[in-house]
Order: C-alpha cells, then sequence, then structure tokens
C-alpha cells in the first residue's frame, strides 16, 4: 500500500472543467483500526490467530500493490444558501438540509470522491465464492479500513490547497446522512469527477467500487 507522499494530477472531463486527480495516498492499517472495521471489539478479546491472519493479509496486500487509494475533487463557488438546497456556479444545485445548516457563511463547496480501487474487492468475492468466508470477512473489513484511512489525507490535500487563498475546510459530509439524502449521490459523483478514476453508481445506487465515498465540504 502507499506509504509516501501523494500525486496529484489534473484530468480535464468532457465539460471543460479541471479536476484535481490524487494518486497514491497513503494509508495507516493499524490492527486496531482494521479490527474495529471487521466488527471486532477489544484487541485482548480477539483470538491469536485471527490477529496473525490479518497481519498475513496486511502484509501481502502491501507486497502486492493490491490497494488503489485514489480522489478526484472539484471546488464550486456557492451562489446561494436556502434553508433546504445550496446552488452553485455553473447552475448545480446540491437538495438537502444538511449542508445549509452545517456550513451557512460558506463561500464554496468542494465535492470529492475518494476510492481505494477494484483489487481489493475482486478478491474477497473471490474468497467467499471458495468458501473461505473467515478470509473474505477479514479482507472486506481491511479494505473498509484502508477507506477510512484514505479520507483524512485527502481532506488534508484540499485544506493544504484552499489555505493558499484563505479558506479552511470543514469537516465531511456524505449522502445518507441526514439531511443529505443519497440520491444526491449521482450528481455529486458527476460533480467530483468521479469517472475520473473509475468509479460509478449502479441503477440501484451502489457505489462500484464497493470501497468507495463521496464527500462534501464547506
Amino acid at each position: 500500500m502507499p506509504s509516501g507522499g501523494c500525486d496529484i494530477v489534473t484530468a480535464k472531463p468532457s465539460r471543460e472543467i479541471d479536476m484535481p486527480v490524487i494518486r497514491d495516498i497513503p494509508v495507516n492499517l493499524d490492527i486496531e483500526t482494521v479490527l474495529s472495521r471487521q466488527g471486532f471489539g477489544d484487541k485482548s478479546k480477539v483470538r491469536a490467530e485471527v490477529i496473525s491472519a490479518n497481519r498475513e493479509l496486511i502484509a501481502n496486500i502491501s507486497d502486492d500493490h493490491i490497494l488503489e487509494p485514489t480522489a478526484a475533487y472539484k471546488i464550486y463557488a456557492i451562489t446561494k444558501i436556502e434553508r433546504e438546497q445550496v446552488s452553485l456556479a455553473g447552475n448545480l444545485v446540491v437538495k438537502g438540509s444538511l449542508i445549509p445548516s452545517r456550513f451557512p457563511e460558506a463561500k464554496e463547496l468542494a465535492v470529492a470522491v475518494c476510492t481505494i480501487g477494484p483489487g481489493l474487492e475482486a478478491i474477497t468475492s473471490a474468497c467467499l465464492k471458495r468458501k473461505e468466508a473467515l478470509k473474505g470477512i477479514l479482507l472486506d473489513g481491511i479494505g473498509s479500513a484502508a477507506l477510512e484511512s484514505a479520507i483524512p489525507e485527502v481532506c488534508r490535500i484540499i485544506n493544504d490547497e484552499l489555505l493558499k487563498r484563505g479558506y479552511e475546510l470543514s469537516s465531511p459530509l456524505s449522502p445518507g446522512m441526514p439531511g443529505l439524502p443519497l440520491t444526491e449521490q449521482a450528481s455529486l459523483l458527476k460533480m467530483a469527477g468521479a469517472a475520473e478514476i473509475g468509479v460509478s453508481l449502479t441503477s440501484s445506487g451502489i457505489m462500484v467500487p464497493r470501497k468507495s465515498v463521496s464527500l462534501v465540504m464547506g
């Protein structure tokens, strides 16, 4: 897994608005976080063989470069904040009461999407098909921990960019939180440039790769 600095390049989608793409995002898979995402509680109560299996899986994932933590984002000027929606430059609108209540004085809105790529998900699915349930469950939790670890780094990078212009980034919000409906997911992914990093949405609203998340920040 990446452990050094990030590479930032600029993708140019069809609507001719530059969207930064962040590649090689560092992730930290400490055993406590991994166990937590796997549904285990106190590390001292987890069987030694489970911890050992996790350490081996994490090492193999790192050695094989299976994780591809990547993000894309775009910053939009806010033109109007109303009680139930936020209007952005380009005649774009994000509906819901959460953003207006959390960022009532925000001047801009950062929309981002972050993923760890499809590699780990493919291995997890293969394990489950082979009836290797424990391994599949452990890998799924490792993937969740990796995504969780990447999000603060993405926020840090965007914040560093905004600090140059005298702004500071808020904490992130995601669709599905009260006041930010999941129906906004498709438009947020498009706004963030999700296609540039291979993230899409199924007809049933599932993100692909599954270990992906969209974020909005004031």
